[in-house]
């Protein structure tokens, strides 16, 4: 990250959400988040918001790590496709990285793991 870019600031639903900015620079971010028991849904695993804004959050900071500091982005789409719930006591990171970045498009894509590096989400975002 050069001293132009501007440093990615979480938004206040990622510190309701329990969402910690892991790092980032070069067009790539992590962040991490805990699942509890207020994150989950009627069939008891982790709600797909929390999972669909950790995406959201790592994706646009990737971006936002290039930027020079008076730019700013918003997510245009977003898809996501879940593969695997999310359980209790997870320990859960998504990892979004640049993959094409335009004068006025940016695509983006993520992956959301557990600990253990298992798949739990893919993303891919413009």
């Amino acid at each position: 990250m050069s001293e132009l870019s501007s440093r990615p600031e979480l938004s206040g639903i990622c510190g309701t959400l329990g969402i910690q900015l892991g790092g980032f620079g070069n067009g790539k971010c992590t962040v991490m988040a805990s699942v509890n028991a207020e994150h989950l849904n009627a069939g008891g695993v982790a709600h797909g918001g929390l999972a669909t804004t950790m995406l959201d959050t790592a994706l646009g900071a990737a971006l936002v790590s290039t930027l020079p500091k008076q730019e700013w982005c918003a997510t245009a789409q977003l898809d996501v496709s879940f593969l695997n719930p999310a359980l209790v006591g997870m320990n859960l990171i998504a990892n979004g990285e640049i993959i094409r970045r335009g004068k006025n498009l940016a695509h983006l894509s993520g992956e959301l793991v557990d600990e253990k590096r298992n798949l739990g989400c893919l993303g891919i975002q413009t």
